[in-house]
């Protein structure tokens, strides 16, 4: 994961030219999140990407690689399950009794790439793609890989990293 990590560090010096304080790095191998303080890990969260594997391509469903940053934060008084469409609060808490397709729970972090040809511009965007990091009612299937091209996490995970990152967070995927 070091090696990552280090990776990671270079990709964010080369897209935006310093190192922040604190950032995101999702392991999409390891199907992980860690909120990073320079090179130490403060928190990690098992989380779940793409099951179409890593790639920007629009319409592809898979999870785009590279430097990101958090866009906006949507959600900040839903409760923990409440369905969001179209990043609007339907009113709705999914049921945990049924088994439907991944949904959008609970608080949303929207990303926007940071790296012209890689994960921002077109047929490759990210934000324009909605990717996100978000909340789900699959909790269970958290740490394999189920998303159409999101980040999901457990639904109090998600409130937990929403109320300490900022928007203009720096997102690594690799």
């Amino acid at each position: 994961m070091l090696k990552n990590i280090l990776l990671s560090r270079h990709n964010i010096l080369e897209a935006v030219g310093k190192l922040p304080e604190c950032y995101l790095f999702v392991d999409t191998t390891e199907q992980e999140l860690h909120y990073i303080s320079k090179v130490s890990p403060l928190r990690t969260y098992l989380v779940s990407t793409s099951q179409y594997g890593v790639g920007n391509r629009e319409n592809s469903n898979k999870t785009p690689a590279g430097v990101h940053f958090i866009k906006e934060k949507i959600g900040k008084n839903a409760p923990a399950g409440r369905i969001f469409k179209s990043r609007i609060d339907t009113g709705i808490n999914y049921d945990p009794y049924t088994r439907e397709e991944n949904l959008i729970c609970t608080r949303i972090l929207r990303l926007e790439g940071l790296q012209m040809g890689i994960n921002h511009g077109p047929g490759i965007d990210s934000y324009e793609r909605y990717i996100y990091i978000h909340g789900t009612n699959r909790e269970k299937d958290i740490g394999t890989p189920i998303s159409h091209g999101c980040v999901c996490m457990k639904n109090p995970d998600i409130i937990e990293l929403f109320n300490i990152v900022e928007e203009n967070t720096i997102v690594v995927i690799i």
